[in-house]
């Protein structure tokens, strides 16, 4: 996988399953939110992650108890629109509030862009901010397979976990 690129659907799928156990859907606010959220799933789900990074914005002001949830998905369509510095923040905020299943989610999201970021920067030259991101993405990912190695079913995490360590190697 190139730097710039991501694309893993087993991350989608874990999101999905991990999603379903964060919150238990009452209060969920308004037809219109609803209506919001079901836009910015298949906005996120056909690609279309410009459109879902703007409604998931709108939706984090007034999400409540789905709020986590939310955030989550953002984080996600921000990862996969390949706004890594911001997927990153919301990823980290999310995880510092987090225990158990829903911070491994978050930890996902964020290992994965500070993988990506770490390729951008060593493509840049950057070999200093490169190693600091890989070794960050290292951690997060080494924390979710340790809790939670259910939610990396194909491997994907563990793949980019041994990829890290071949490039933190080779640094």
């Amino acid at each position: 996988m190139k730097a710039g690129q991501f694309k893993t659907p087993a991350l989608a799928g874990l999101l999905f399953v991990v999603l379903i156990g964060c919150d238990d859907g009452q209060n969920a606010g308004s037809d219109g939110f609803r209506r919001s959220y079901t836009d910015a799933r298949a906005a996120l789900e056909t690609g279309k992650y410009d459109k879902a990074n703007r409604i998931y914005a709108r939706m984090m002001q007034e999400a409540g108890p789905l709020r986590t949830r939310i955030q989550l998905e953002y984080a996600h369509s921000l990862l996969r629109s390949g706004a890594y510095d911001e997927a990153a923040q919301q990823a980290r905020a999310l995880s510092q509030g987090q225990t158990g299943t829903a911070r491994s989610a978050a930890l996902s999201v964020l290992g994965t862009a500070y993988h990506e970021m770490g390729l951008t920067a060593l493509t840049g030259g950057d070999p200093a901010v490169g190693r600091q991101y890989l070794t960050q993405a290292q951690t997060a990912f080494a924390e979710v397979l340790k809790n939670d190695p259910e939610l990396d079913p194909l491997g994907a995490l563990a793949g980019r976990q041994a990829s890290i360590a071949v490039q933190l190697k080779a640094l």
